[in-house]
């Protein structure tokens, strides 16, 4: 997948402040993380270096939960998930739940651009290490371009509830499709440092 840049490749880290408010939020403090899909407008604002930032199309935004609960969302919101601020020096953990991992990954099927194809792929070598998804075998297609090469879907059997994590059963009648984008072991670490950023843990 040529026309993916892996240096590129960004998502907004945590920013520490309330979206809405712009209060600091304190060690403990339960908020909520977002991302929020990005208006053509609002990326042909941005300078270059700001739009590499955004690749994804995606802005990271963090949401107290006093805010939340008072109704305030993002515009455009495409997910969240509730987390709570770290203690200084705190080991790391994942803040996300796997239920969130795989609403992105089901999210972004339709997804056309490299960076977001990318984003799920590695999404789905995530879920296929913490067997939430099971490899059934590759489809191959011809390329929707006039001289594309085949592309190599996986095939994926996702568990039935995914809330009971790797003991669950699978969902026999149900298969998830996702595109290898032909990823270099470094391109696949580069993109899994990023999600292990804006999703606050280890992956």
């Amino acid at each position: 997948m040529t026309q993916f840049n892996a240096t590129a490749y960004d998502i907004e880290r945590p920013t520490g402040r309330c979206a809405f408010t712009d209060v600091e939020l304190q060690p403990g403090q339960t908020y909520y993380a977002t991302l929020v899909e990005l208006t053509d407008e609002q990326l042909a604002e941005m300078t270059p270096a700001e739009r590499a930032k955004h690749a994804l199309g995606f802005r990271r935004l963090d949401v107290s939960a006093e805010a939340w609960g008072r109704g305030d969302r993002p515009d455009r919101m495409f997910s969240y998930w509730k987390t709570t601020v770290a203690e200084p020096n705190e080991k790391k953990k994942v803040f996300v739940d796997d239920n969130v991992l795989m609403n992105l990954l089901e999210r972004l099927a339709d997804a056309t651009e490299p960076e977001r194809i990318a984003f799920r792929h590695v999404l789905s070598l995530i879920l296929l290490r913490k067997k939430l998804l099971r490899y059934d075998g590759v489809d191959k297609r011809d390329d929707p371009g006039d001289d594309g090469p085949v592309q190599e879907w996986w095939v994926f059997t996702p568990k039935l509830d995914v809330s009971k994590g790797h003991f669950g059963k699978w969902n026999e009648g149900r298969t998830i499709e996702v595109l290898d984008p032909k990823l270099d072991e470094t391109q696949i670490e580069q993109v899994t440092t990023q999600l292990s950023q804006v999703l606050e843990g280890d992956l």
